[in-house]
């Protein structure tokens, strides 16, 4: 329960506090019955100014004087409350956080973020780099706040080993979910839930002990990244092929036009079905150029595959796009 939340409990429990008292105080005092000691009571502490229910004896009327004091400061407080409230921001951030859960609630095919740290922050900024609807899931409000600065965070303050907490992320409409907690251990369970929770779901883990990598794919991982395995290959590719690296961490960089390597399966109803790479004309209608292709049949990749591959129903184009251009190849390629 938050401080609002106590604040507010606090004046309720005020009010109904003074109410009883007050009501009981005029039943033994002056043998009122209950409805006419709650009327008393009730326009005694408002400060309506209607007159006595009954006539009352001295005993009462000093009764009467303590209940308006004390009614007087349950309203005090209750005002006070209600000005921090406005004052303090709490309001806005209640409002907010009622926009946000609404928001969460509307969410489809999208992606659950479990961690928001030293990796997660970089899975944030690619995301809303490319406008990937995701959801992160966070423990910490302090490091939430700092990555607001990234832009509009869509966030739960839970942990995704709760079930509950994966299902307020609606984790059975998303499409994928990836956890970056430091803890192996952490991981794993997270992976177990969600997996039990969506088993169509495509989970992509983080992995600091290499020798649990087979415990990650049983357990229901799709993809385990090991920090270590990137990290060295980085490394050698900045030794090896500086300028590639330098390319692409240029292209990751730019703010302006978003351009990545992109992917697009290609639908059985598509036109481009049965069709060469040449006839479909990708790069003469939209400026991409296709660098690699998956075939659905043997599920090989061929990089530059040749103008006279034929495609087919299920097979993964590959190539650099920007957003409008990833748009203009989806409605292509499904016949729009």
């Amino acid at each position: 329960m938050g401080a609002l939340e106590r604040r507010i409990r606090g004046v309720l429990l005020a009010f109904g506090g003074v109410l009883a008292a007050g009501t009981l105080g005029y039943m033994v005092l002056e043998g009122w019955p209950v409805l006419d000691s709650v009327y008393m009571t009730v326009i005694t502490i408002g400060s309506v100014g209607y007159e006595e229910v009954h006539p009352l004896s001295a005993n009462g009327r000093i009764f009467t004087i303590g209940l308006i004091v004390a009614g007087l400061g349950v309203m005090g407080y209750g005002l006070s409350t209600v000005t921090a409230f406005l004052v303090e921001g709490e309001l806005t951030d209640a409002l907010r956080k009622r926009r946000m859960e609404r928001k969460i609630a509307a969410l489809k095919d999208h992606v659950i973020l479990v961690g928001g740290g030293e990796t997660g922050k970089h899975i944030v900024e690619e995301f809303s780099k490319t406008a990937t609807p995701f959801v992160l899931i966070e423990r910490d409000a302090a490091r939430v706040v700092s990555l607001e600065r990234l832009g509009s965070v869509l966030y739960m303050l839970g942990d995704a080993t709760d079930s509950a907490v994966l299902e307020q992320a609606r984790i059975g409409e998303a499409r994928g979910l990836i956890t970056t907690i430091p803890s192996d251990k952490d991981n794993l369970f997270v992976i177990l839930c969600a997996r039990e929770l969506n088993p169509t779901l495509r989970i992509i883990s983080r992995l600091t002990d290499e020798q649990s990598r087979s415990k990650f794919i049983r357990a229901g991982a799709d993809v385990v990244v090991s920090e270590n395995l990137i990290g060295g290959l980085r490394m050698a590719s900045e030794m090896l092929r500086p300028h590639v690296v330098s390319f692409l961490d240029a292209m990751l960089r730019e703010t302006g036009s978003v351009v990545r390597v992109e992917e697009i399966q290609i639908p059985a109803e598509s036109p481009w079905v049965g069709q060469t790479l040449a006839e479909a004309q990708i790069r003469e209608r939209v400026g991409v150029v296709i660098f690699g292709l998956r075939e659905a049949a043997s599920g090989r990749y061929l990089f530059n595959p040749n103008p006279a591959a034929r495609l087919s129903a299920g097979d993964v184009l590959i190539g650099c796009a920007d957003r409008d251009q990833l748009g203009t190849l989806r409605r292509m390629s499904s016949g729009g």
